[in-house]
């Protein structure tokens, strides 16, 4: 006979919410402080996520191993260490500046590497750069027709908390020798991490009245390396398993994301709350207060 408390243990563990990991801009994110190397930067986040058995899912820029050569190594390292690359398209341009055959040809301008880098593996996943997917429908719908001609996903994000305003401010705090300012910027940056995890928790519960698998959004820089295994320690604590990038996506709320000849609907937690004429939550991290520091 199961007792009362084994059931209610179950259920608590099947209610655990789980977070996917993904990290844009490989393999040379924002500025380095001194003495930093890129290779560095990959293999602190390599370690951190090995020390907490999670998929680190990165999303590659080739044209930065052109602009910074030294760089490249850190793509094979991902690999190695047995992490997934995907396409963040060759020189991170905004869809709106071109048009969609200029930005499909963006995308097509990785997939050497990629297939290079990942092998038989799928690396057919699509980050769009600064979450654009064009600025009008027709642009929109005719880049999806693209992906979906060439067996493209898309990676949505569900949890983003701006670390990538952190890693300026820390490379020139690093220089200056600032370490309250440092000081400072860790706290920010896990508080933000702790609260947007709320948020974004609370805006799926108001949609669907539970978790849903969320996708975190972030940034091969140098603070989010030094701030890694703190980062993961933290959603740990808040109760999150972690969960692969596919895995996440398997929930129908992203259904026209993992299909994008499907017609598309909302795919960020904000706009499916304005779809439905429901409040969206003010954000609660303050990237404004972080310019200024340390110039």
């Amino acid at each position: 006979m199961i007792c009362a408390a084994a059931i209610a243990s179950t259920a608590h563990a099947a209610e655990k919410p789980v977070i996917a990991l993904t990290w844009d801009d490989l393999p040379a994110h924002s500025a380095l402080p001194p003495g930093v190397t890129r290779v560095q930067v990959a293999a602190d986040l390599l370690k951190a996520f090995a020390d907490a058995k999670a998929q680190g899912f990165g999303f590659i820029n080739g044209a930065l191993t052109e602009r910074e050569p030294d760089s490249a190594p850190a793509l094979k390292m991902w690999r190695q260490a047995g992490q997934p690359l995907g396409n963040h398209t060759w020189s991170h341009p905004n869809i709106a500046s071109l048009t969609p055959e200029q930005f499909t040809a963006e995308i097509a301008r990785n997939e050497p590497m990629l297939k290079d880098l990942m092998g038989k593996n799928d690396w057919r996943w699509l980050r769009y750069p600064f979450l654009s997917e064009g600025d009008t429908q027709e642009k929109r719908l005719a880049v999806r027709a693209w992906l979906a001609a060439n067996h493209y996903k898309i990676a949505s994000v569900t949890v983003s908390f701006g670390d990538y305003a952190f890693n300026e401010p820390y490379a020139r705090c690093v220089a200056k020798g600032d370490q309250a300012a440092i000081a400072d910027l860790e706290t920010r940056f896990l508080d933000g991490a702790a609260a947007v995890a709320d948020r974004s928790r609370a805006m799926a519960k108001t949609l669907y009245g539970k978790d849903i698998p969320y996708v975190l959004l972030m940034h091969g820089g140098a603070f989010d390396a030094r701030m890694a295994p703190r980062l993961l320690k933290l959603y740990q604590d808040k109760g999150f398993g972690f969960t692969t990038l596919a895995k996440a996506e398997r929930h129908p709320f992203y259904r026209t994301d993992v299909d994008p000849s499907r017609p598309p609907e909302p795919t960020t937690l904000e706009d499916a709350l304005k779809a439905k004429n429901l409040p969206v939550p003010a954000s609660p991290v303050d990237l404004a207060a972080l310019e200024g520091m340390c110039r």
